[in-house]
């Protein structure tokens, strides 16, 4: 947008220039303040509860983040596919420490945990090495227009800030999630799903429990004295714990008990609507699922018939949720590097990839029943080019 600055006098003076500028961005800057914010979420929490105990969004993160590291970034320069181009050796080898899916999977993984992925180019004309930052540990720094200038990142007490180059060129780029509410940071599909992840993890931990007790809230020992006579502290606690001792835990289930002195046993067992809780762990797991885009048919979730079938919902999967996520990043990633390789453009090879090659057969014999087109509108209509 541009921000114009209206001729001082009504004749005989000339307008000053037009300058470029965002209208929003001195109001960002009023918000920030100019000082640098912590990531808004407590990403140690969620990485802890949704990623490292909730078996569902770990494969979420893990499948979306494998699929998208796995498809591969081509580099056209000047319109012409190069594979020997210095930028394509680049992805394909982003630093001595990692090779370019397992630097995209780094990314990504970030992106679905965080909300936010960070690379980081290394060289002074041109990168000579991409490294991926982790998100906890990267804060912004808004400049006075509203926007970053400089990025600080801290391990342990210790900070560096990554400043902008002399010409403007960010050595960082951010990738991040759609925030609503949010300038700087984006919004993580774990926090979106944070609700239906406890509820999960609550129900394996209360499943844990009942299996623990044989899986049913074992029975009751019903003192039978006559004349309302009752057991006195220390006989109540004696009872209490040698039942805890010899009857309770997954080593003692089926143990025969023995009884005296009035003592009956009344078993006790859940009713079907007390075990409901298991549908609604699958409730929950499909919602977790949601969150991130994945099918549940993928993830073996019962309970759920969107799809008719697992490759009906695997195309989903890549088309709705991994392609997207594909596309952006290499489009990220050319405004990012496009700067330092003059004339490149980095974009996604779907062409291969195993998942979507139904589409693409029956794409192709669309075109080839279409006798009214030519072959070069049938490529390009394709999305090869012309031969």
């Amino acid at each position: 947008m541009a921000k114009l600055r209206w001729p001082m006098g009504r004749r005989g003076r000339e307008r000053a220039p037009e300058i470029k500028d965002s209208r929003a961005g001195p109001l960002i800057a009023l918000t920030a303040g100019g000082r640098a914010r912590w990531t808004p979420r407590d990403y140690a929490h969620l990485a802890e509860e949704g990623f490292a105990r909730n078996a569902v969004a770990y494969r979420c993160v893990r499948m979306i983040a494998e699929a998208a590291a796995s498809t591969p970034l081509i580099v056209f320069a000047d319109g012409v596919r190069r594979d020997d181009h210095p930028l394509a050796a680049l992805l394909a080898r982003p630093n001595p420490e990692q090779s370019g899916a397992e630097w995209l999977e780094a990314l990504y993984g970030a992106l679905q945990t965080a909300g936010n992925a960070y690379a980081e180019a290394v060289g002074d004309a041109a990168p000579e090495e991409l490294w991926a930052l982790r998100p906890d540990r990267v804060k912004v720094v808004p400049g006075r227009a509203g926007w970053p200038e400089a990025w600080e990142y801290s391990v342990d007490g210790r900070s560096v800030r990554i400043g902008r180059a002399a010409d403007g060129w960010s050595p960082v780029m951010q990738l991040k999630l759609f925030h609503p509410t949010d300038d700087h940071y984006g919004f993580s599909p774990l926090e979106a799903a944070a609700f239906a992840i406890d509820v999960h993890n609550a129900s394996g931990a209360w499943n844990k429990a009942l299996l623990d007790n044989a899986a049913r809230p074992s029975g009751a020992l019903v003192y039978g004295a006559k004349d309302g006579e009752r057991l006195t502290a220390e006989q109540f606690e004696a009872l209490r714990g040698q039942v805890e001792e010899s009857h309770a835990g997954t080593m003692n289930a089926g143990r025969p008990m023995i009884l005296e002195g009035g003592l009956d046993w009344k078993p006790m067992s859940w009713t079907p609507a007390d075990m409901d809780f298991i549908a609604g762990k699958h409730a929950a797991a499909r919602e977790i699922a949601l969150a991130f885009g994945v099918p549940p048919q993928l993830l073996g979730i019962p309970g759920d018939a969107t799809y008719a079938n697992y490759r009906e919902a695997n195309a989903a999967f890549w088309r709705g949720t991994v392609v997207p996520l594909v596309r952006k990043t290499a489009a990220a990633l050319t405004g990012w590097l496009g700067g330092r390789f003059a004339g490149t453009r980095i974009e996604a090879d779907l062409d291969g990839l195993p998942a979507l090659q139904p589409e693409r057969d029956a794409l192709w014999a669309r075109l080839n029943a279409a006798t009214f087109l030519t072959d070069d509108e049938r490529r390009r209509m394709a999305g090869v080019g012309e031969g």
